[in-house]
Parts: C-alpha cells; sequence; structure tokens
C-alpha cells in the first residue's frame, strides 16, 4: 500500500445518500488527477442494513482494495461498532456529534445546523470529507451543479450553500489529519468507470446493436449502460420476461443479423443453459456476459465470488467450442468484451465473459480508449458466393458461410436438430460424424487465437501466485509485501482454452505455485491441472462474498510458505 495513497470508508443504511456521497467524491478525486479505486458492498434490500462505499484513493496507482481504514465517514452508529477497529493510527472519523464514536481523533457534524433539513444531510457528509482531504471545492461545486441541472437553479443554489458552510465548518476544527498529498502533475483527462461499464462500452465499440436481459443483480448495469449509451448507435433492447427468452431472442437477432450480448449471473445463467447449445449446434454467433455472485441458489445477491468458472465451461448439453474471458481490470473488460465479438463472429459460437460483483461496481480512473486502433469485426454475407450455398458446408477450419436471410433468394436453414450440409435435418450416422467433427475442429481456431496470461515478477521466482479475473489486484500487492522470498504473480485473463507453452515455463521453474481463487474449490486450478497435469502447492480461497485484498492474501500465505 502506498504511504501516499488513503483508503475512506463511507457507510451507513440503504436509502441514506452513501452512494451519492460516494460517486462524487470519487468523480472530483479523479477530475483532481488522482488514481482511485472503489468498493462497493451493499445488502440485498432496499433500505436499512450496512452498507459501504469505499475509496483507496492518492497520487500513486491503486491496484486493489485494502482493509485499513484512514478516514470513516459514519452516517450511523452501526458503522462506527463495524468499522472502529479498522481505524489505521493516526485515522480519522467523521460522524454525527450525537454519535459516541470512543475515538478522540472525531470530526463530530452539526448535521442539524449545516443543513436545513435531513434531505441534505449527504451534502455535508460530501462537504465535510472534501474539506477533510484539501480536495478542491471548484470542482465538487461543479458536479453538483451538473447532478442537479434538471432540478432548476434553486435546488443547485440550496445544496451549493450547505456544501460551502460544511467546508467552512471544518476548516475551523481542531483535528489529527493531513491533506492528502497532490495529484501527480501528468495526470492528463481520466475516465471514471466500473467494470459493467467497461463492458458495455466494449460491447458498442464492437458493433453490437442488440441486447436482451432479464434484470438480476449484479449483471443489469451492462445492459442499462448499453440502452443508455447506445441508444443513439442505433442499439435496440428488450428486458424479456425471463432469461430463457433473453438468450432465444438473443439467437433469433443474430440469425437475422444483429450483433447482439446477453447479460446475466449466475441463477439467470442457469435458465440460458438449453439455449447456449442451441447456439453449438446451429452455430449462432453470441456473446454472453456473466456477472458472479455467491450461490448456490440465490445466495448472496449483492455479493462477489468466482465460483461460476466450472459451470460456465461445461454450460449446454452436448459438445461444442467456446471461448471464456475474465477480466481484471476495467480496460481489460473494455478490450476483452470487443475481443469476444470478433471470435463469436469468426468462430460463430457462444464466447463468454466472467466478471464479478466486485470489478461490475469497482470504479476506476481509467485512460481513454484507442477505440481507433481496435481491429475490424467482419459481419455474415448478406448475398451468397454463389448459387451453391450451405450454411453448415464442410469446411478445412470448420467455419462455414453464415448468410443473413431476407438480403438474397437463397433460403437459409438454422435449427436445433442434428443437419446436413444445406440444414435439412437427418440422422445419418456418418453425417453426424462429419458435422459434429466440423464443429469441434472450430475449437482449433479458437486454441489459436487464445491470449496468454500475464507474468508479473522474476522467473524462477520461490513462490508464484496463480489467479484469475478479479483477483489480480491483490496478488500483485501481497506479492510486494512478501518479506523473505521472490514472489511473481500470473493471472489469466483467458480462462479457456489454455495453450500450455504459454505459461507452463513459468509454473515449472516457481518453487511454490499458490493458487489465488475467489470460490471454496480452486476452480481455476482444478482446470489447470485436468488440461496440463500441474499441480499447484497450495491455495488462498475466499468464498465469504468480499473481494480478495493483500491482507486477506497474505494471512492466507502465512501457514503454506
Amino acid at each position: 500500500m502506498s504511504e501516499a495513497n488513503i483508503n475512506i470508508v463511507i457507510g451507513g443504511g440503504a436509502g441514506q445518500g452513501l452512494a451519492t456521497v460516494g460517486q462524487l467524491m470519487s468523480k472530483a478525486v479523479i477530475r483532481a488527477g488522482y488514481h482511485l479505486l472503489v468498493r462497493q458492498d451493499y445488502m440485498s434490500r432496499i433500505r436499512g442494513g450496512h452498507n459501504t462505499f469505499s475509496l483507496r484513493m492518492g497520487p500513486d496507482p491503486v491496484e486493489s482494495p485494502c482493509e485499513p481504514i484512514n478516514i470513516l465517514v459514519a452516517l450511523n452508529e452501526e458503522t462506527v461498532a463495524l468499522h472502529r477497529d479498522e481505524l489505521m493510527d493516526g485515522g480519522i472519523i467523521i460522524a454525527d456529534r450525537k454519535i459516541d464514536t470512543g475515538i478522540a481523533n472525531t470530526l463530530k457534524v452539526p448535521y442539524d445546523e449545516l443543513a436545513s433539513k435531513p434531505l441534505y444531510y449527504n451534502v455535508v457528509a460530501l462537504g465535510v470529507l472534501g474539506s477533510t482531504v484539501c480536495n478542491d471545492i471548484g470542482i465538487i461545486e461543479e458536479l453538483l451543479a451538473q447532478t442537479f441541472a434538471k432540478k432548476g437553479s434553486a435546488i443547485i443554489e440550496a445544496n451549493l450553500e450547505v456544501l460551502r458552510a460544511s467546508y467552512e465548518w471544518v476548516k475551523q476544527q481542531d483535528f489529527d489529519f493531513s491533506c492528502i498529498a497532490p495529484p501527480p502533475e501528468d495526470a492528463g483527462s481520466n475516465l471514471m468507470m466500473n467494470g459493467n461499464e467497461g463492458i458495455a462500452m466494449g460491447a458498442l465499440a464492437a458493433g453490437c446493436n442488440f441486447v436482451t436481459f432479464y434484470p438480476m443483480t449484479p449483471s443489469t448495469s451492462v445492459a442499462t449502460t448499453l440502452i443508455n449509451k447506445g441508444r443513439r448507435l442505433g442499439l435496440k433492447y428488450e428486458q424479456v420476461e425471463d432469461e430463457i427468452a433473453a438468450m432465444n431472442m438473443a439467437l433469433g437477432a443474430s440469425y437475422a443479423g444483429a450483433r447482439p450480448i446477453v447479460t446475466t449471473s449466475g441463477g439467470g445463467f442457469a435458465l440460458m443453459a438449453e439455449a447456449v447449445s442451441l447456439a453449438g449446434v446451429s452455430e449462432t454467433p453470441i456473446v454472453t456476459v456473466v456477472v458472479q455472485r455467491p450461490g448456490p441458489a440465490t445466495g448472496m445477491a449483492t455479493r462477489t465470488e468466482q465460483g461460476d468458472l466450472g459451470f460456465v465451461l461445461h454450460a449446454g448439453h452436448g459438445e461444442f467450442p467456446r471461448a471464456i474471458f475474465a477480466p481484471g481490470t476495467v480496460e481489460e473488460c473494455f478490450y476483452l468484451t470487443h475481443h469476444a465479438f470478433g471470435l463469436a463472429e469468426q468462430f460463430q459460437t457462444p464466447i463468454f465473459i466472467l466478471s464479478d460483483q466486485f470489478l461490475a461496481d469497482s470504479y476506476r480512473n481509467v485512460e481513454r480508449f484507442d477505440v481507433d486502433s481496435l481491429p475490424e469485426i467482419a459481419g455474415p454475407l448478406l448475398k451468397p458466393e454463389d448459387s451453391s450455398y450451405r450454411r453448415y458446408e464442410l469446411t478445412d477450419d470448420g467455419v462455414s458461410p453464415r448468410l443473413v436471410p431476407g438480403f438474397s433468394e437463397t433460403l437459409v436453414r438454422a435449427d436445433s436438430h442434428e443437419h446436413a450440409q444445406s440444414g435439412v435435418i437427418t440422422e445419418d450416422p456418418a453425417n453426424r460424424v462429419c458435422q459434429n467433427n466440423k464443429r469441434l475442429s472450430k475449437g482449433n481456431g479458437l486454441w489459436e487465437e487464445v491470449i496468454g496470461p500475464d507474468y508479473y515478477g522474476e522467473k524462477g521466482a520461490e513462490v508464484v501466485l496463480m489467479c484469475w479475473g478479479s483477483s489480480l489486484g491483490a496478488c500483485l500487492e501481497a506479492a510486494d509485501k512478501v518479506n523473505g522470498k521472490s514472489v511473481g504473480v500470473l493471472h489469466f485473463k483467458q480462462v479457456y482454452p489454455l495453450r500450455e507453452e504459454q505459461f507452463m515455463d513459468v509454473l515449472e521453474q516457481a518453487g511454490e505455485v499458490i493458487a489465488v481463487e475467489g470460490n471454496a474449490t480452486a476452480q481455476f486450478a482444478k482446470l489447470v491441472a485436468l488440461e496440463t497435469g500441474f499441480q499447484v502447492s497450495g491455495s488462498v480461497l475466499r468464498f465469504d462474498g468480499r473481494p480478495l485484498t493483500p491482507e486477506y492474501v497474505l494471512r492466507g500465505l502465512e501457514s503454506i510458505i
């Protein structure tokens, strides 16, 4: 953890406006030029419960959430009770003056004096927090004005008055906390984006023009972002009656020439499994985003986990090729989603993006994406190349010509049965073998396109942390803090298929390989063992619904290395 960076935790009940405070503060931090990583913990209810919005920010890059707290903004007493012991030496609590924090270094805020009514209490909290870290009030004033622009000048001015009063009140208090270090001089202009937004923008950059979904936390904001940002690009959308309809409607759209995406989480994806198999046999391109949360069943609907890898890997009856990507950063969410669309179109098969609640809701500062450098994604044919068109023609690479119906007089067949090259249903055994082999041979092309893992550290390290998806940041920070041993990190952003030559040398040269995953059974380590025969030395697993932190990883390593 950089000594210059700080960790701010805003805690309270649902309905108290803590997300508003957190999001506005996050935007102010990024506009000021700082680095940022947000972690959101919220309960599955409309009001009440205990929620937190954590901002780890500062002049240095931020890789992961952390556990020690520098500033605790307590919007209720429960927050103090739950998080007071996590406060670092020199940390400070910001709380209503009516709350007994038990900590001397507390800013006891007179909410009822600084705001005329409780409606403005979250603006008080925003102003006190902004002033405590010495953030430029002008940035927050601009953000408030933009936030309430549609409500008129009177509402804007009322909020600004409360903000200014709160800033001034802090300056008159005697407390022990230094302003955060200034941002880097070359900060540039960054975007504030979370993982779900990164996926949505990557889809739009790939030409996605149709989204179907049934709302399911924590995946819903992928679809809503697509809708909000994609309307003016011609994107069409449908919130359907259930997940079965979502996948089947997307397949119909793909058959008709659209470039669709489906968004869901584990429980919703369970209903889609049959249609995934339909995509396999009909060779219909489809990109599916599965944002993981803890199961089984409803599990913990608003928490995080990496427990669905095995499910997504094997979903759908029968045998057909697929690829699965597991981004570890917002940038990877964007670029891997674009790549997934390219593979789906090229190989006419299901492709998956496997994310999780932590990454989905984790806002970060990101540089503007280089959209102009993205490769063009070829679409289907609108007219046949000749009169002998056969939808499921046997080819050397397994990829048959795909024609969009309605743009020519050629009949374009598609069905859920086994079929001949023409698309006509048949149960001929020889044909069955040919068609199944044709479909499976597309896996060779997917294998050639595999994106290998990234390795951080020296080759032959005494310890290598093997991780995937959103566990990257926690592993990188933990590796830097291990004393007395050289530690590397091997991070997979594509988890299937795997190519041994891309990573086996790292594993074989390591003294010990420790799997770090957000599940109870080390699913990815088992997949690596199945594909390569390599067995890890041990594992650090987290499955309590919370994201991996460097502190958690280090505690797990204590008994292993």
